[in-house]
């Protein structure tokens, strides 16, 4: 029986003390969480997600002095944007520490970390003695989770317990850099745009390592991800509709729908053209497309600016055949 999502943090520590895995909400995703120094916890997130075991996780905790406690220390330049940024959407790959089970870290010498802002999370964090090692709770390559609904529909048989924390205000999964050689280096794009992290840095990013499908060195690496079930592209409407017809069509728009297509298969993720907007509603409303009698869903593509380029980047995974 399928319990229902809730808010008890007693109920959530209880559980994942006894090596068990909680969804639990952030700003980001929805994420599936296990005591990160217990690797047969962990090993269930592999099982449960179907996730292949070479794709390292993400650690969560409420505070930097934990870390150090732990053993990971955060180098002086990921030290200046965590002042900043966290708790947010940014996660920092740092070399790991004994503490951690090398099945958290895919065999790597390096571990991400990072410190979400959700304060139903950051409550239950704060109880902990441990990290909580977090992928998000959906099966492996599928559309990430925004609402505990999401969660339970594809993973409430299978969990004990959904934290449930209301809708996720990012709705992107963080993004993460990696400190590991002298020059910081992009690895997944997300929810904290590169011009932010770059303006406080003072300097660039190295981005020549985003896709690494054989052997990836964070979560958000592999080509294909947060993939809808029905076929996805990105491009123009007009360009599809010798092969489709308007009713076996989903579209989703930035900011303005198709005056030629039904109202019911559109879908606006901001009528005010705010990439902000957009990018908490894009794992919601790509659900909701893939819902829908049709055949193919084609998205616009955003503005390459700001948090446009992160939205890309998913719809560019979810559409890779």
């Amino acid at each position: 029986m399928k319990m229902q999502p809730g808010t008890d943090i007693q109920l959530a520590k209880t559980l994942l003390l006894q090596g068990e895995l909680v969804a639990i909400p952030t700003e980001t995703v929805y994420g599936l969480a296990a005591n990160a120094f217990n690797g047969n916890a962990v090993a269930k997130i592999y099982s449960i997600k179907n996730r292949p075991q070479f794709n390292p996780l993400i650690i969560h905790t409420d505070k930097l002095e934990k870390l150090a406690e732990w053993g990971i220390n955060l180098p002086e330049q990921a030290l200046v944007l965590a002042k900043q940024f966290s708790p947010g959407p940014l996660t920092y790959v740092v070399k790991k520490s004994a503490f951690i089970p090398d099945i958290v870290t895919a065999g790597h010498d390096s571990v991400a970390v990072r410190i979400p802002n959700h304060p139903l999370t950051l409550r239950l964090l704060e109880q902990l003695e441990f990290p909580l090692a977090a992928p998000s709770a959906n099966p492996s390559g599928f559309i990430s989770p925004t609402t505990a609904q999401h969660v339970f529909e594809q993973l409430g048989s299978k969990i004990p317990y959904i934290l449930d924390g209301g809708p996720c205000i990012v709705g992107l999964e963080s993004t993460i850099i990696s400190f590991v050689s002298e020059r910081p280096a992009l690895l997944r794009l997300g929810g904290l745009t590169v011009e932010d992290i770059e303006s406080v840095l003072g300097s660039s990013l190295d981005k020549s390592l985003l896709i690494n499908n054989d052997n990836p060195l964070s979560p958000g690496m592999l080509s294909r991800h947060y993939s809808p079930a029905k076929k996805m592209v990105i491009g123009n409407v007009a360009d599809y509709l010798d092969n489709y017809s308007t009713d076996k069509i989903a579209v989703i728009h930035f900011s303005e729908p198709d005056v030629f297509l039904p109202e019911t298969n559109q879908f606006i993720l901001s009528p005010n053209a705010d990439l902000n907007e957009a990018a908490q509603k894009l794992f919601a409303v790509m659900r909701q497309a893939d819902k829908l009698d049709v055949e193919i869903i084609i998205a616009d593509e955003f503005p390459g600016t700001g948090l446009g380029n992160a939205i890309n980047d998913r719809l560019r995974r979810a559409s890779v055949l």
